[in-house]
């Protein structure tokens, strides 16, 4: 599986990222996996990654007890039936399917700030490589009138592109704020003006893609077929381009230059803790409504990662709240 959570059928633009990029090779046919427990347990939507990992066919099968991380889960594979938690549950899956490896045994000492950046890095990235290839198609397909189920007429489409590229804004804008009002802030008490040049590239590529929204509001009121339609298409594909281009250098100059520099800080553990709840804390708007969209750019591998990141917040209420999210 491409993503985290199973899509319904879209236009070759929509799934392009998917196949090309991200799906395993598929595995020998199974039964539907079942996996019993709460839809507000943080152990059941875990399991559910895992198994989304290993490209498992997977039914949730959500019972009626009330949300507690403390009560066994249950899954069910054929005729075999396992039921435990966390440790027990992984290492079955590990068992019976082995490929591709979780991995769950490693130990990463990375900081907790850097390990919650690196991962929405992973889903801007991937969001923004979706959108690109689908102007693209667009682009090419210009303002041809045959109509595709699955997605609707060329202006229905264009609408659903539009909401895609609202809430990759939304989530580029908070991540961006996160990493101003939290992350850059631990490093300049360290190295006043380290962080100056990626301030500088937030700044410059806020009105590029403000501008970029406002592009896919014009094409969609433009005749389908015109030159003036073409155009639009044509530059919109070439700013998302560009826009993918500069976000992928500014990603990696900060994954190089910056991030590590976290553990130089000395932070003591209590304020590791501290920096790490601001994150999620800058995040709250976007992952109040957004958590199932950022989701969808990471691996399940990544996404059991951020699940486990979001189980170490103290607030457990914001924590229950995010997984329900999940679970809907």
């Amino acid at each position: 599986m491409g993503n985290c959570f199973a899509q319904s059928k879209k236009s070759t633009a929509e799934i392009a990222p998917y196949d090309s990029i991200r799906r395993f090779k598929p595995v020998p046919v199974v039964p539907t996996v079942r996996l019993y427990g709460s839809a507000s347990s943080t152990l059941a939507a875990y399991i559910r990654f895992a198994l989304l990992h290993k490209n498992l066919p997977l039914q949730f099968v959500p019972t009626d007890k009330p949300p507690c991380d403390g009560e066994p889960l249950l899954l069910e594979i054929g005729s075999e039936t396992v039921s435990g938690y966390r440790e027990t549950l992984l290492q079955f899956i590990e068992d019976k399917f082995p490929h591709p490896p979780l991995g769950f045994n490693m130990v990463d000492t990375t900081p907790l700030t850097v390990q919650v950046t690196w991962l929405q890095h992973r889903s801007i990235t991937w969001h923004l490589e979706r959108m690109v290839r689908w102007a693209e198609d667009l682009s090419t397909r210009g303002g041809r009138r045959t109509v595709d189920p699955a997605v609707g007429s060329p202006r229905m489409e264009l609408r659903k592109f539009g909401k895609n590229y609202s809430q990759l804004l939304e989530l580029m804008v908070e991540h961006a704020q996160m990493e101003e009002r939290v992350v850059f802030p631990v490093l300049e008490m360290a190295d006043r003006g380290l962080c100056k040049s990626a301030n500088e590239e937030h700044a410059r590529d806020l009105p590029v893609m403000n501008g970029i929204k406002e592009d896919i509001k014009s094409i969609g009121v433009m005749d389908y077929g015109t030159p003036a339609y073409h155009e639009g298409l044509s530059n919109l594909s070439t700013r998302l381009k560009s826009l993918q281009k500069h976000c992928k250098e500014h990603f990696d100059e900060e994954e190089k230059d910056l991030l590590p520099l976290i553990e130089a800080t000395e932070l003591s553990e209590e304020q590791q803790t501290r920096v790490f709840e601001q994150c999620f804390d800058a995040m709250k708007a976007t992952h109040s409504h957004l958590l199932n969209f950022f989701l969808e750019g990471l691996l399940p591998s990544e996404a059991m990662e951020y699940v486990d990141l979001i189980n170490k917040c103290s607030d457990k209420e914001r924590t229950a709240s995010m997984i329900q999210m999940i679970a809907k």
